[in-house]
């Protein structure tokens, strides 16, 4: 029996995959935290409830991050063994932030309101380290699993993904709070009918404003294998299935996914590129670009470069790079020795960088993972009409990770108010309106285009402006008042 509840536990963090897209039934994502918040509020003592969160998470990411597997031995060519060792202690790790979150919330237990706030506080507190710590990995935040439909998806464009976390987090407390302690049940009843509504009635809001004409926008999907991609002998596939794509799916702008030709972008023949440019369209190409260092003069960064008819180029560098697939972390060279990555040591793009103009709009790329961190994104937010992904997830094979990504992207747009365009390899190739919603997706694995009409878009969501600044001083308050209901409860009369 001592490993009954710890078992159980594992199955409700599986069960909450279930809530994150491809299946999105995000009703379950509370269900399943409100189980994991009972088991805290029946816990003995910190250290218990932190096993208990463990044993969550665990359950979640090695459920709902599989796909880190699929990258390392089916894609990438690591012994399966090895693999599966490293994809577990991987899941070890993110599991120790649910474990953070139980000790906290029961180390600063008080009274029932307060506790039930302290529940979702301290959720949403470990998933922002998660989200900060060792370049961090904000991958199935909680928030994530309520794009539309849900309805708290309203909260987005005030909150951003964390403020989601908190209102997701405070219906499931109120539930675990009332199965608890057997009452609470008109505020608990208030919160799970009052949260959504005022969810649902957020939605209704434009807070951003179209800016320009309409046009049209092409993304490509080359669907270019990655054991074929880097191989000298294959380059012409990537070349001609571009071109051919360029040719088929003619438009204003073309967008092409990150690093879509395997060359630098220096080394691409400038006959090719303007067979690119034929119809005068203008191109955006994910590329690897030569950057000059004093200390790196062979450097390269993982580029976005917009094409003119005329060839005349501007580009975006990556900021945010990958550990192990962009750099190399200190002492972890070993593991590169284990793995096919091609061009493994990029140079990251100044933090400051300018939009690049087309046709009056101002966009704003983002290299594949970038996507992930909305409080870096929105620094770009208020000079920028459009944000525009370009992605290579051939590396995650067919897994959750792709669909997963997809709904990172519709909370971007979101928060934002801008429509977020995303061009990939494999998939999900997409367009997302300013609310969230899909408007026009290609099958992952095929070889197309997506042609869309696109609108630039102007203003500033509550959350561009503030950012993570609401959410942090909502949690700092439930922190600073549990904190001194303890100190309270504890000193001497």
């Amino acid at each position: 029996m001592r490993w009954f509840k710890p078992l159980l536990l594992v199955c409700a963090g599986a069960l909450n995959v279930a809530a994150f897209a491809p299946l999105s039934w995000f009703p379950l994502g509370i269900l399943s935290l409100a189980c994991l918040f009972y088991a805290w509020l029946a816990a003995e003592s910190p250290r218990q409830a932190a096993w208990l969160g463990f044993a969550w998470g665990l359950g979640c990411f090695l459920g709902g991050v599989s796909w880190v597997y699929v990258s390392m031995h089916v894609v990438g060519g690591m012994p399966a063994p090895v693999a599966a060792l490293m994809t577990l202690l991987f899941c070890l790790y993110l599991s120790l932030f649910p474990a953070l979150s139980g000790w906290l919330a029961l180390r600063l237990r008080s009274g029932p309101l307060l506790s039930l706030c302290m529940l979702a506080a301290a959720w949403v507190l470990g998933e922002w380290l998660r989200g900060v710590l060792a370049t961090g990995f904000p991958w199935l935040l909680s928030g994530y699993a309520h794009t539309p439909p849900s309805p708290l998806a309203g909260y987005a464009p005030l909150l951003g993904v964390y403020g989601v976390s908190l209102v997701a987090a405070l219906m499931a407390a109120a539930l675990a709070q009332m199965a608890h302690l057997r009452r609470l049940l008109p505020v608990a009843l208030a919160l799970c009918v009052a949260l959504p509504l005022l969810g649902a009635a957020l939605r209704t809001q434009q807070w951003t404003q179209p800016h320009g004409e309409p046009f049209t926008v092409s993304l490509l999907q080359g669907n270019v294998p990655q054991s074929l991609k880097w191989d000298p002998a294959r380059l012409e596939l990537s070349l001609q299935t571009y071109a051919t794509l360029a040719r088929d799916y003619p438009a204003q702008l073309l967008v092409l996914p990150e690093t879509a030709i395997p060359l630098l972008f220096g080394e691409i023949r400038k006959d090719y590129l303007k067979l690119l440019t034929d119809r005068d369209s203008h191109v955006l190409l994910g590329a690897a670009v030569t950057v000059r260092e004093e200390d790196r003069p062979d450097g390269y960064a993982n580029g976005a470069v917009l094409l003119t008819p005329e060839l005349q180029a501007a580009a975006y560098f990556k900021r945010h790079l990958v550990p192990f697939g962009e750099f190399v972390p200190a002492g972890f060279a070993w593991f590169l020795d284990l793995m096919r990555i091609p061009m493994s040591n990029f140079t990251a793009g100044p933090q400051q960088q300018p939009a690049l103009a087309f046709a009056g709009q101002k966009l704003m790329p983002n290299i594949c993972y970038e996507d992930l961190f909305g409080e870096e994104l929105i620094r770009d937010v208020p000079q920028s009409t459009l944000l525009i992904n370009l992605s290579n997830t051939a590396w995650f094979g067919d897994s959750l990770a792709q669909p997963q990504h997809l709904q990172i992207a519709q909370m971007r747009a979101m928060e934002s108010g801008r429509m977020m365009l995303r061009a990939t390899n494999t998939g999900m190739t997409a367009a997302l309106g300013t609310d969230g919603r899909v408007l026009a997706v290609l099958p992952a694995f095929t070889r197309a285009g997506l042609t869309v009409t696109a609108q630039g878009y102007t203003g500033l969501t509550p959350y561009v402006m503030i950012g993570n600044l609401g959410v942090g001083l909502l949690l700092f308050l439930i922190v600073w008042l549990s904190a001194r209901a303890v100190r309270k409860d504890r000193s001497p009369n």
